[in-house]
């Protein structure tokens, strides 16, 4: 497993930690995380506030440009439809992620969001990274609030 995904992974235990889904993601440009995120939705009170949509306003604001063309986005869970639109937008290079979401996915699941010709820029896609860990650190967070 990369060192970007191990981040990812520690970004969704602190987002775990703060009682939200632990979901982390961690945008890279060659070798330097340049921003780093866990979910935050419940405490911004913001349904947009997914780890991957925190990391890439923060990577744009470092790199003061809205496009990423040579970045790259680790994230532990398959990206749902809003942000995969916001990875397409941005121009994210390549998107690494960790869980399949065979529910509220948009990559390998449901509307396949990069395959759609109203797609602007589809990443290089490299799914299951981490995805044991990823899909355990998920199914122990929903079990413990059932």
């Amino acid at each position: 497993m990369s060192e970007f995904m191990e981040a990812a992974l520690e970004e969704a235990e602190a987002a775990a930690a703060r009682g939200e889904v632990p979901i982390g993601a961690v945008v890279v440009s060659g070798e330097t995380v340049i921003a780093r995120a866990g979910n935050r939705t419940l405490e911004l009170k913001d349904p947009t506030a997914h780890a991957e949509m925190l990391a890439i306003r923060e990577a744009c604001e470092k790199l003061d440009n809205e496009r990423l063309i040579d970045c790259d986005l680790y994230v532990t869970l398959e990206p749902c439809p809003m942000c995969a639109a916001a990875i397409s937008y941005a121009r994210i290079r390549r998107l690494y992620f960790g869980a399949e979401d065979a529910k509220g996915g948009a990559v390998e699941h449901g509307v396949r969001f990069f395959g759609d010709p109203s797609c602007h820029h589809a990443p290089d896609v490299y799914s299951g990274m981490a995805a044991g860990r990823a899909s355990e650190m998920l199914r122990e967070f929903f079990a413990a609030r059932r």
